[in-house]
């Protein structure tokens, strides 16, 4: 699909359902920033049919998001954040029935783009699988050379200083422990567990690449599906 007139142009996507269901068949829908790569270098898809096969996941249609200009949209981009839940998922919705909040997923620049959609439109998504999170901070960080380090490290400090819960989505969190972004995933976790969300972080083997977030599927985003219960 391809979902027209966004605030930041056109959107591609591929919507991948379950062998054996129709679009009317109303489904657990998974959005995955950077969907492409999940599928050909984390096996996100070939995973999520064995859980499914197994009975830990519900048969989830799900939905691989091109990521475009990734850096400009994913990099606390308010335009993409608004693209994705006010555009992109009405489009899918329509064209495919769904059942309960849908969950969404991301990693590294991804993930940040997660957690700001779900923040600028709260209640939008049931989950959000969150993985080696972009969420640069001053004085922790040294990538003050990226080209989006001001956006990304204002959005950081606005949620850091909210004090009450501001969504209901459980968030599931994953880092390897050999990465760089490690201490932001932590202090991340800290502060919206202070604020009242409901979040986990888990540390795992590992750092910032495709090998290493397709490790830690198993459980934790299966434990971030089997979670979201309709609403």
């Amino acid at each position: 699909m391809t979902v027209t007139g966004t605030p930041v142009g056109d959107v591609d996507l591929a919507v991948v359902t379950p062998v054996g269901t129709r679009r009317s068949h109303p489904l657990p829908l998974l959005l995955a920033h950077d969907g492409p790569e999940y599928s050909r270098r984390a096996h996100l898809l070939s995973v999520l049919r064995g859980a499914t096969s197994d009975g830990r996941v519900a048969p989830t249609r799900v939905v691989l998001l091109e990521p475009g200009p990734r850096n400009e949209r994913y990099a606390a981009n308010p335009d993409w954040a608004q693209a994705l839940t006010q555009h992109v998922l009405p489009a899918v919705r329509t064209a495919y029935a769904s059942s309960g909040k849908p969950a969404l997923m991301g990693a590294s620049l991804g993930a940040l783009a997660s957690l700001q959609a779900e923040w600028l439109h709260p209640g939008t998504f049931g989950s959000l699988f969150l993985q080696s999170g972009s969420f640069f901070r001053k004085r922790v960080d040294d990538e003050e050379d990226f080209e989006f380090w001001h956006r990304v490290t204002a959005f950081v400090t606005n949620v850091r200083r909210v004090r009450r819960r501001r969504t209901d989505a459980r968030v599931v969190m994953t880092c390897g422990t050999g990465e760089g972004n490690l201490a932001n995933n932590r202090q991340m976790a800290q502060a919206l567990a202070g604020s009242g969300h409901d979040v986990s972080l888990a540390e795992v083997p590992g750092g910032h690449d495709w090998r290493s977030w397709h490790s830690a599927f198993d459980p934790h985003l299966f434990d971030s599906l089997a979670r979201e219960t309709p609403r």
